[in-house]
């Protein structure tokens, strides 16, 4: 099933409803048929995610210098997967630009 968020500050995105699920939760919301992200929520918001991906970049920096290292090999920690980063940029970016414009985020399923 797929979740698209809409705002007047940015193009709509829409997304996986598991990814969209992780995301919300990130930030504090729960994923209904429904909802919103005020605009005097979004910095909060924003803070919250981009923690999450930064953590999240850490630990899998941490775990794949492990294993090449256990493996005899050098890790290049430019060699980027996306990961959270990656799948989170659309909401992301469509957050900074609402909060720029004051405007709100609303989904929908």
């Amino acid at each position: 099933m797929l979740v698209t968020f809409q705002s007047p500050a940015a193009p709509e995105v829409v997304m996986l409803r598991n990814l969209a699920e992780y995301l919300l939760t990130l930030i504090g919301k729960h994923l209904g048929t429904r909802g919103v992200i005020r605009h005097d929520e979004m910095p909060h918001a924003i803070v919250r995610l981009e923690a999450a991906i930064t953590e999240e970049a850490h630990a899998e920096i941490a775990l794949e210098s492990l294993y090449h290292l256990s493996n005899g090999r050098n890790y290049d920690a430019d060699d980027d997967r996306g990961g959270l980063a990656r799948r989170a940029w659309p909401l992301l970016d469509m957050m900074r630009e609402a909060r720029r414009q004051n405007a709100d985020i609303i989904w929908g399923l």
